[in-house]
């Protein structure tokens, strides 16, 4: 499995930070390798969304859809993320958001398993920069729609 982890200041309330992550449909317009992100079965109540999403991921002909199951805690201000289906065998993703001063201290933590070991091993060895590109991409993405 790989696994990691990052703690990142990003310039935007805790609630805007929220709706950037959970809308997945937007993250082809900024997260690098996102060639499509649909919502599937969205519910909403008082203290928790959840919805089933799709990320499709890749370049040009090379990609592969990744399902997923969302689930944001507001109680906690944490959002959970665990695999349905595609080339993952497991994952486990979780976000959690501060709000310090008008700006949101956000942790993201990853825990995953590739079906396809060889692939798996290659994801391990670039999974840290990969990860370090995709937290540069939301920082940039709150500075272009809040600040």
């Amino acid at each position: 499995m790989s696994s990691a982890s990052l703690k990142k200041i990003i310039p935007c309330t805790k609630n805007q930070a929220v709706e950037m992550v959970l809308d997945i449909e937007k993250y082809p317009e900024f997260v690098p390798w996102c060639i499509e992100g649909k919502i599937i079965a969205k519910n909403e109540s008082s203290d928790l969304i959840t919805f089933n999403g799709d990320l499709k991921v890749g370049k040009s002909i090379l990609n592969e859809t990744f399902s997923s199951h969302v689930s944001y805690h507001r109680d906690t201000n944490k959002i959970v993320v665990t695999n349905l289906d595609g080339p993952l065998k497991y994952l486990k993703n979780e976000w959690k958001f501060k709000e310090i001063n008008n700006n949101t201290q956000l942790e993201f933590y990853i825990d995953f398993e590739l079906k396809n070991p060889i692939l798996n091993a290659i994801m391990k060895k670039s999974f840290e920069l990969g990860l370090n590109k995709i937290a540069k991409a939301f920082e940039e993405r709150a500075i272009q729609l809040y600040k």
